[in-house]
């Protein structure tokens, strides 16, 4: 089966079950300055699960595309990859365990027809001392399910990894992990849990491939054991549970939050470990085999690393990233690198990278038509970096013969070729190797370790007190963000989009399209507007609409972001406006927007004068501005 047909499948099954089908949402998460990508099916309906009414209703389900920045160096084995497609499908407050865990195992068993005797599956083994007992529940709906099926369906404590899962198999078809394993909350295990966040045990289903187990993963085999014998295919967690007052009482509105990976449901139903064979990136292969001349079998691990972050980069760009050496810019302009350095392995013409842009919008066209409609300026962004990074590598190398003077590249010196000139690590051990020279890896671990904990703590100090907050003085500045862009289009031209925002309690920070450096007149201008629509003290009014009729009011919306059937839109003015007269035709702004927002600009008034501090380039035909009220 293809992922497509699967796709469609899981998609009309969760429709046919009373499901609104939503849209995917962008990679670039929308007023979430806490990360980067969209790394979950879960992110984006995040705000729902807590609490907020979803405009479509209690049951939805969606395709979400997703992108993991920490797996890039696990790209290479049979399963891991930067990009993926997470299968998802939402109970607010509607049905639980008794329905969702018979959908999934029907789904998987009907409609894509893989054997039962191939699933197994894992629960909740409990957490006695904070007093929450094993998920008994899902273990008898998973017994059932099996002996319905004329299966084996022996239940198997496994317990914790302290003891190392020796006790194995043991004919078991279900079993019970701790908390590490089978506990969702965004803190991670109930003990890290702060008061008032929610979370709740999960059950994970792992299909079978039949595998022999390696002993070097541990004696006994398990269903969680790093051998390659099982791949986790899909995982319901049932948000039960609330922290409060160091306690675990159960949640008045209980919530299902289900992830499948469309590629690994889609290696299972095919019989193969690989998810490198299935479709979508059995096609970036195959091309990459007839233009190479190189078997995938030869070299694997190259050939899944190209496929992989080319697949990636078409989707980034999509979504409106463009290569830099900041934030999402880096980790795809570090995408479009490795896959140059490992197209070379694979002896992959040179110059030739972007046509693989072509190959991947054939897979993808028909769910993401979006991949189409920018294939001509994806293309372009990946010809244009992979011919700087051919110069980088070509300097790179005369910087190499400078450093290497003996028998070992110091650590420092491998560290300074990565960093200060871009050259692959990977790089510098072949060209020391040729030349009978070795690496000092640990000195280069070392240094990287010390950049990323810079790195790390730069992050933290960058996001403290961001959007995710909600705290009085950031409120002030998102909704001062909304008076910026409509300045900017009155001042430099409608052609002015918005491209990404980072907001904090001390700053706002906005990307936008404009080609040419803003004048100091041009400055002035916008802020002499944003300050004179604050002391106006205009109301900032919420509604909620279907997308069609957001779109006719001219409603603003980042570039490349998707957006549901029903949005929420906030419109700025006019004064005397209200809920249910917002005077749309004479607003002054109005945009897609989730919130939150002050009530009246009256309140960004008490926060001090708008001022821009900075204007710069940040990319091609893309402008950053930060400000302040002060």
């Amino acid at each position: 089966m293809t992922s497509n047909e699967i796709r469609s499948k899981y998609l009309k099954f969760f429709a046919d079950r009373g499901h609104a089908v939503i849209p995917s949402a962008s990679l670039v998460p929308e007023n979430d300055p806490t990360t980067l990508f969209t790394g979950s099916g879960m992110q984006p309906l995040l705000p729902y699960l807590l609490g907020q009414p979803h405009p479509k209703g209690k049951r939805v389900a969606d395709s979400q595309k997703s992108f993991r920045a920490a797996d890039i160096e696990e790209v290479g084995d049979n399963r891991h990859t930067t990009f993926f497609e997470m299968l998802g499908n939402w109970s607010l407050g509607d049905y639980f365990k008794q329905e969702q865990l018979p959908w999934f195992y029907e789904f998987l068993t009907k409609e894509v027809g893989l054997d039962p005797k191939k699933l197994y599956v894992t629960v909740f083994d409990g957490a006695p001392e904070i007093g929450i007992a094993r998920d008994e529940e899902s273990i008898q709906i998973w017994q059932k399910l099996f002996a319905d099926a004329g299966i084996d369906n022996k239940f198997v404590a496994i317990g914790s990894e302290a003891n190392g899962y020796e006790v194995g198999m043991q004919g078991g078809r279900i079993f019970s992990y701790d908390a590490k394993k089978n506990w969702w909350s965004r803190a991670g295990v109930p003990a890290n849990m702060p008061e008032g966040e929610p979370g709740g045990p999960d059950s994970e289903v792992f299909y079978d491939f039949g595998t022999p187990h390696d002993t070097k993963w541990g004696k006994e085999c398990h269903p969680n054991c790093d051998c390659d014998r099982f791949m986790e295919i899909g995982n319901s967690v049932f948000m039960q549970f609330i922290k409060k007052d160091g306690k675990f009482p159960e949640l008045p509105q209980k919530n299902v939050d289900f992830g499948g990976g469309l590629e690994r449901i889609t290696a299972a139903a095919n019989g193969d470990p690989d998810v490198f064979t299935i479709d979508t990136l059995g096609a970036i292969v195959a091309q990459l085999e007839k233009e190479s001349g190189t078997k995938y079998a030869d070299d694997k691990a190259a050939f899944r690393v190209v496929a992989d972050h080319m697949r990636g980069t078409v989707f980034m760009l999509t979504d409106g990233v463009l290569p830099s050496n900041t934030d999402r810019g880096y980790f795809l302009r570090r995408l479009i690198r490795r896959a140059t350095r490992y197209a070379d392995v694979i002896k992959y013409p040179a110059g030739k990278l972007s046509e693989l842009a072509r190959v991947i919008a054939s897979s993808y066209g028909d769910h993401y038509p979006e991949v189409v409609e920018h294939l001509s300026a994806t293309e372009k962004a990946i010809a244009d970096e992979e011919s700087k990074f051919r110069e980088t590598l070509s300097r790179g190398m005369k910087e190499f013969e400078k450093l290497h003077k003996g028998d070992e590249i110091s650590g420092k010196d491998a560290y300074i070729l990565f960093t200060t000139h871009g050259f692959p690590l990977e790089l510098t051990q072949e060209l020391a190797k040729e030349r009978g020279a070795s690496v000092d890896l640990d000195a280069f671990k070392k240094e990287m370790d010390a950049h990323r904990d810079l790195s790390r703590a730069g992050a933290e100090q960058k996001f403290k007190g961001g959007l995710a907050d909600q705290s009085e003085a950031t409120v002030r500045l998102h909704t001062t963000h909304h008076l910026l862009l409509k300045a900017l289009q009155m001042v430099l031209g409608k052609h002015v989009k918005q491209r990404g925002s980072n907001i904090t309690g001390e700053r706002l920070r906005i990307d936008f399209s404009h080609t040419a450096k803003m004048t100091d007149e041009e400055k002035k201008k916008v802020e002499d507007i944003v300050n004179e629509k604050i002391k106006e003290h205009l109301p900032m009014i919420r509604s909620t609409m279907p997308k069609e009729e957001a779109e006719k009011l001219n409603a603003q919306h980042e570039f490349g972001a998707k957006y549901p059937d029903v949005v929420s839109v906030y419109s700025l003015g006019p004064v005397g406006a209200t809920q249910e007269n917002p005077q749309f035709d004479k607003s002054f702004s109005i945009e897609f927007c989730g919130g939150p927002h002050v009530t009246n600009t009256e309140d960004i008034e008490k926060g001090g004068t708008f001022k821009i501090q900075k204007e710069e380039a940040v990319a091609a035909g893309i402008r950053r501005i930060k400000a302040v009220l002060a």
